[in-house]
């Protein structure tokens, strides 16, 4: 733990995983939504109707797990739980750029959806690595 005067907790880090949390949950309800308007109009083939949505829970268990350890460990000022978050953000991008480009069909919901999920992660990337450069630091004073 750090210090008693000494706080080096990243405040946009933490806006962005407040923010991020609630565009998800947003997001994994229009997709259920989108999903199962693609499967009543859309001459969607069922097995990939199925894939898509048991991959969109794999992504709800990913993106849940990521932002509570980047919350706890940038909060807690912890290295482990905040590389675990930056671990678990290339596995949660993949996903993004999943459902941005490769399912079958792609509304244009989706891919503003998509894309501003990629940004949050980009964004939340950059931001981790420097707050884990700051916890870093810290250890060495």
């Amino acid at each position: 733990m750090a210090p008693r005067g000494n706080r080096l907790s990243s405040t946009p880090l933490e806006i962005l995983f407040f923010l991020n949390g609630w565009y998800y949950a947003t997001y994994f309800l229009l997709e259920l939504f989108i999903f199962l308007y693609k499967g009543l109009l859309l001459p969607y083939p069922t097995a990939n109707l199925v894939l898509d949505v048991v991959m969109l829970l794999l992504y709800l268990g990913i993106e849940v797990i990521r932002l509570f350890f980047g919350t706890k460990g940038n909060l807690c000022q912890r290295k482990m739980p905040l590389g675990i978050s930056v671990a678990l953000t290339f596995p949660s991008a993949m996903m993004a750029s999943y459902y941005l480009l490769l399912q079958t069909y792609v509304l244009r919901l989706e891919a503003i959806m998509n894309g501003i999920l990629l940004f949050f992660c980009g964004s939340e990337l950059l931001l981790e690595v420097l707050t884990l450069a700051a916890f870093s630091s810290m250890d060495r004073i």
